[in-house]
């Protein structure tokens, strides 16, 4: 799921890492919000409360939603990045890079939170929301634009017009394409409210804290490991395969008179 890229990815590829990722995403922005009161996993609030204390003149005060902003971008920026530079490296995942990268954030911030109380809750809701730039640039490159896991604003605005769409056939004959749509959104909204209400359960009944982040993290590692095992298994087989049949045509050769 990770590794197909353009026209040999299908639905079935997208449907995968859409809820996983999604999955996380909504661990991730349940656990930022109950600890931090702030979002971290889209920039839309932060906009509307950054141009809030520019039109109240209070600049100084908007420049920590504009922080969170540019973390947002950065990650953006910087997952793509990585992408474009290793892209021609045919041996490397290039999306394993921002994978790890987020892992590692995820890790980390939950370590922090078990050293003592944490003394910049802005610089963790920028490295949170850093995090998700890299998770959405990501998934919006591998699927060509259709898979997008960190906010649902689009999301429902998308399912709508897909859903009025079954209604006018005439105009859009290409039902199967559209239900198949319909039904990945569907999957990532289901995920992400999963997501969130398992990471509020970890939170606030478990009293995982941040800590609950390292559950998101583990399954972003176990995804990358499964899609690693699973690729090389495929490629062990296909090449058992291939020599086999050329044993078994070498075979006929020499026993041909």
């Amino acid at each position: 799921m990770f590794r197909h890229q353009g026209k040999s990815r299908t639905l079935k590829h997208n449907l995968r890492i859409a809820t996983i990722l999604s999955f996380v995403a909504g661990i991730v922005n349940v656990t930022g919000f109950l600890e931090f009161k702030q979002l971290t996993t889209n920039v839309t609030g932060h906009f509307a409360l950054f141009m809030n204390d520019v039109a109240n003149f209070e600049f100084w005060k908007g420049t920590i939603y504009f922080l969170y902003i540019f973390s947002f971008l950065f990650g953006s920026f910087v997952s793509s990045f990585l992408i474009e530079k290793f892209k021609e490296n045919r041996k490397l995942n290039i999306y394993v890079l921002p994978t790890i990268i987020e892992c590692l954030i995820l890790l980390s911030i939950a370590i922090i939170s078990n050293t003592g109380e944490i003394k910049y809750p802005d610089l963790i809701v920028c490295s949170l929301l850093f995090a998700m730039g890299l998770q959405n640039s990501f998934v919006t490159k591998i699927s060509n634009a259709i898979v997008r896991t960190t906010h649902l604003t689009g999301l429902f605005t998308d399912l709508g017009i897909e859903l009025s769409q079954l209604f006018f056939p005439d105009s859009h004959p290409n039902r199967e394409k559209i239900k198949s749509t319909i039904k990945l959104r569907i999957y990532i909204i289901c995920f992400f409210f999963l997501g969130g209400i398992i990471g509020g359960y970890l939170y606030s009944r478990l009293d995982l804290k941040l800590n609950t982040l390292i559950f998101g993290a583990i399954i972003l590692l176990i995804s990358l490991f499964y899609d690693d095992l699973r690729y090389k298994l495929i490629r062990t087989n296909r090449k058992y395969k291939q020599r086999k049949k050329t044993a078994h045509n070498n075979g006929n050769r020499c026993t041909t008179p």
